[in-house]
């Protein structure tokens, strides 16, 4: 067994940055060929695919709303065609729209659950058949430690990775007898452009509670994504990972 991923092929939802950039080139890195989703930011996706081929490794980014089922179906047939299989899937699209339950509205209710929550159900559905075909496929899906403890003013947030732990479970079981495995990485707070915006007193605190006394980076939660993607996780599906410095112990 090895952590070679040579001759795999990957997709990242949400890889034109912060985590999901990460996760792209440190799959890259370990020998498979990547394609990246993205929503808007075209220039910062394409900056990630030449990163990618610069690696040897082959290279797409595709334009997708991950909350768009029959664009999702789209981009899994694109891929099979162009590449011949899908191995990886590894679903990290996701939003946040902070509020208090009290001040929480509609749409910032229905916008985190769709984009975190259904994404994950287009993508993990539409890679079922190619991956069965294939006799063996992994996916990977980042949920957060907010979803195993909750956190005030993010009950939209909590809920939809709560849930993707859930379904994840559940399809592990369903396709386990496929060779298809499902597991979940749960980062905790991770320095990225969007952590850049707290306050520094929220950081220093965020930091006190976590056992390990520091924030995590990018490629701490990518290196546990390569294992997952991996031959050396083989025996490993239905699981949670938490790279959160102990934070939800």
């Amino acid at each position: 067994m090895s952590l070679s991923l040579e001759g795999k092929t990957c997709l990242v939802t949400g890889g034109s940055r912060g985590i999901g950039k990460a996760i792209a080139l440190r799959l890259a890195e370990f020998g498979a060929d990547v394609a990246i989703t993205y929503a808007r930011s075209a220039d910062a996706a394409e900056e990630v695919k030449e990163e990618i081929e610069k690696l040897g490794r082959k290279a797409k980014a595709l334009q997708a709303d991950a909350v768009d089922l029959a664009r999702t179906e789209e981009v899994i047939a694109e891929l099979v065609d162009d590449w011949g299989k899908i191995d990886i899937i590894v679903n990290n699209a996701g939003i946040t729209k902070d509020n208090l339950i009290l001040r929480m509205n509609e749409e910032q209710w229905d916008d985190v659950i769709n984009t975190n929550l259904k994404s994950i159900f287009n993508y993990s559905k539409a890679a079922a058949k190619p991956m069965m075909r294939n006799r063996g496929g992994s996916i990977i899906n980042i949920s957060s430690v907010v979803g195993i403890s909750g956190n005030a003013g993010q009950s939209n947030y909590a809920a939809s990775k709560a849930g993707i732990i859930g379904f994840t479970k559940s399809y592990a079981k369903e396709l386990a007898s496929r060779n298809i495995r499902a597991n979940v990485v749960a980062p905790g707070y991770i320095l990225t452009d969007m952590t850049d915006q707290l306050d520094e007193k929220v950081l220093q605190g965020i930091k006190d509670e976590t056992p390990l006394g520091r924030a995590g980076n990018a490629e701490e939660v990518a290196d546990a994504v390569v294992f997952l993607a991996s031959d050396m996780s083989s025996y490993v599906t239905g699981e949670v990972i938490r790279v959160d410095g102990g934070m939800a112990m």
